[in-house]
């Protein structure tokens, strides 16, 4: 299927692994002008030529501003921007009496202002050529919370009502905005957290972990012409682990 994203201009950001790699590594091979963003300027780099991106940015996305400098200078660099995949790292585990106020600002920022950042500087160019894809990458933590990811659990949930909203503000100038909530992916954040991947494994219905491109093929496909009516949504990908509805 032609998704219709040659030429489109893509920010794909936390994209030197991981999940954000996988995603950019999807846009790129669609056919997209992808750049790419995460703190380290070596592996961005690295990540970036591995791929075929066409720019590599570093920047530390939980500094307050820098998500809005990033769009603007890919906004500048590729002469606007079509596809804004918001991705950035999970902060730390604690309950709520172990985490510090530092780390749940640093959280805030990271996960909610800089999406907040992110939309206001590319929703303006969008609405005005008329279309626009905004892809915020969550957690399945946001729909059932797991114990020990209080600052995840807690502010993820939120962007599921922020997706909401603000599609509806969008949707009328042809431009979607909607959430993916990956479950357990085979990635470092895994291993960060000291999860044991074959226990996970054998409680996930589909008997396995999930793959990174196979989250990008979700992005890609949402950053579609096919997907132009698909707008607020907040989509679980995790292999039927969430037991939920």
């Amino acid at each position: 299927m032609d998704l219709g994203l040659k030429g489109k201009r893509a920010l794909v950001m936390g994209a030197s692994a991981g999940l954000g790699f996988g995603i950019a590594s999807e846009l790129v091979r669609e056919g997209a002008r992808v750049a790419i963003c995460s703190r380290s300027e070596e592996r961005i780099r690295a990540a970036a030529a591995n791929m075929g991106a066409a720019l590599g940015l570093a920047a530390d996305l939980s500094v307050p501003g820098a998500n809005r400098q990033v769009v603007e200078q890919v906004k500048e660099a590729l002469g606007g921007l079509d596809i804004l995949v918001v991705n950035t790292g999970g902060p730390p585990k604690g309950s709520i009496l172990e985490l510090s106020d530092a780390q749940w600002q640093e959280g805030f920022q990271s996960l909610w202002m800089g999406a907040v950042e992110g939309i206001r500087a590319a929703a303006p160019g969008m609405k005005e050529r008329r279309w626009g894809r905004i892809i915020l990458i969550t957690s399945s933590t946001a729909r059932e919370p797991m114990p020990g990811l209080t600052i995840s659990s807690g502010l993820r949930a939120g962007l599921m009502g922020l997706t909401k909203i603000v599609s509806n503000e969008l949707a009328e100038f042809g431009v979607t905005l909607n959430a993916v909530l990956p479950g357990y992916h085979a990635t470092e954040r895994l291993k960060e957290l000291g999860i044991d991947e074959a226990r996970i494994a054998a409680q996930v219905p589909a008997r396995r972990l999930g793959r990174p491109e196979e989250l990008g093929a979700l992005v890609a496909f949402l950053a579609s012409e096919q997907a132009a009516y698909i707008t607020g949504q907040s989509l679980v990908a995790d292999g039927g682990f969430s037991r939920g509805f």
